[in-house]
């Protein structure tokens, strides 16, 4: 694997995400308590001993920076490195990216410069666990231009992804965008073709691409200097080399979750509490999941009551009631709380006097950290720093689906409310 070069695609403004990415871009956003989204992929690679990574993005990119910089040091014995190139404006180029394709062709004067022999190119923002060597070990074995990574798809979901069929020696023939009807019909094909079991095959007969692709070097550059006008992978420049190159499917078969939107990210983070065993787990020893150490004290438990919840280090935890909830570092919650089917991402630092009194902020002008004494949060997501008061209630209590309260500090996505990072909410307050 040392003749491979990954590229991580930070991908757009993360519309989907917001307001999670109002102030990071969307690798940056916390994940299962302590992780970032960009540690996911960042680890797989290290994991298939693929060690020359660039992240590229351009939204709110600097605490994507500061996490990598801190989580990711290769010895200086190895050419290894884990590094954010963010969009720039060039004499010969002054637009921002414009698609993930036309983020590396922007950047293919820096890319030159390795000497390998294929490109992997990922995405930042899925939560699964691959090893790359075999994707790529099937790349060259098919002796392809280009590999897809794909994932089986039964007749439910598929019409939510880019679809695509298959000839009988696993060569990519047709392409079809979120097809419905008769068109997604006729995207069914036969995948035993590329390792399923017939019964497998007839739960499952569609293809879903999954946005991670292998290039030959020289195939992809030829690609991006032809076709300067197009600026998207999956919907351009892929389906347009069909026709002239061998592009070949290779079949993963592994829990792969989209996590670009505020639903599916947080019911993502929610599936990690399951009983007895999650869809995905980030307690195998033989794949770990990295992330940047940060040295904290173990977290404290004071009279609680906990189920089917995962706690980071660092919390301080007072006569409480926690249940199906994801708790982040260094999370605070005062005595009397209930806290129901919610992720709280913690904080960035402690306040003076961390092992204060509980209910001690309760009706003064100033909000503490963390959650206020007597507060009942249900189905949310708090991002960091947030200040909760004393008796809130945090319970969308109206079933509200969509709404946008900036100015008292949280939005709601698909009836999920998320409390916006450093948001202060009153003593009281009803949402």
């Amino acid at each position: 694997m040392k003749r491979v070069l990954a590229i991580i695609l930070g991908g757009g403004a993360g519309t989907r995400l917001y307001p999670l990415t109002k102030l990071r871009a969307k690798p940056a956003v916390p994940l299962a308590s302590k992780y970032r989204l960009i540690d996911i992929p960042v680890s797989n690679c290290i994991n298939s001993e693929i060690y020359k990574i660039y992240v590229l993005t351009q939204f709110n990119s600097a605490s994507l920076n500061r996490h990598i910089s801190r989580a990711y040091s290769f010895s200086g014995f190895s050419e290894g490195f884990v590094e954010v190139l963010a969009a720039q404006q060039t004499p010969e180029n002054p637009n921002w990216f414009q698609g993930t394709a036309d983020a590396v062709r922007q950047y293919l004067w820096l890319l030159n410069e390795w000497n390998v022999d294929e490109y992997l190119i990922l995405s930042g923002d899925h939560l699964y666990r691959m090893n790359y060597s075999e994707f790529i070990q099937r790349h060259r074995d098919t002796n392809a231009d280009i590999t897809i990574s794909v994932v089986p798809m039964d007749d439910s979901r598929a019409s939510d992804f880019g679809l695509m069929k298959i000839d009988s020696a696993g060569r990519v023939v047709d392409f079809s965008e979120k097809p419905k009807g008769s068109a997604l019909k006729a995207m069914q094909v036969d995948t035993t073709i590329l390792g399923l079991t017939p019964e497998e095959s007839r739960q499952s007969p569609y293809i879903a691409s999954m946005g991670i692709y292998v290039f030959n070097r020289d195939v992809l550059i030829k690609l991006l200097k032809e076709s300067p006008e197009s600026t998207d992978f999956g919907k351009e420049i892929i389906p347009a080399s069909a026709k002239d190159h061998n592009v070949q499917a290779y079949l993963f078969n592994g829990y792969w979750e989209d996590i670009g939107t505020i639903a599916a990210f947080y019911e993502a983070n929610m599936a990690l509490t399951q009983q007895p065993r999650p869809p995905f787990s980030f307690y195998d020893e033989d794949f770990p999941i990295y992330t940047r150490p940060r040295y904290l004290p173990p977290t404290k438990l004071l009279d609680c009551q906990i189920k089917e919840s995962i706690i980071a280090e660092g919390c301080i935890l007072k006569d409480c009631s926690i249940t199906h909830s994801v708790l982040g570092v260094r999370t605070r919650v005062e005595s009397g709380c209930v806290i129901e089917d919610t992720m709280i991402m913690g904080a960035d630092y402690y306040q003076p006097l961390a092992e204060r009194s509980s209910g001690s902020g309760c009706q003064t002008h100033k909000i503490p950290l963390g959650i206020g004494k007597d507060t009942t949060i249900r189905r949310a997501i708090i991002d960091k720093n947030a200040r909760i008061g004393c008796n809130v209630q945090i319970v969308n209590k109206d079933r509200v689906q969509e709404a946008e309260r900036e100015n008292l500090g949280f939005f709601i996505r698909s009836g999920i409310v998320v409390i916006l990072k450093s948001a202060v909410i009153p003593d009281e307050m009803i949402i």
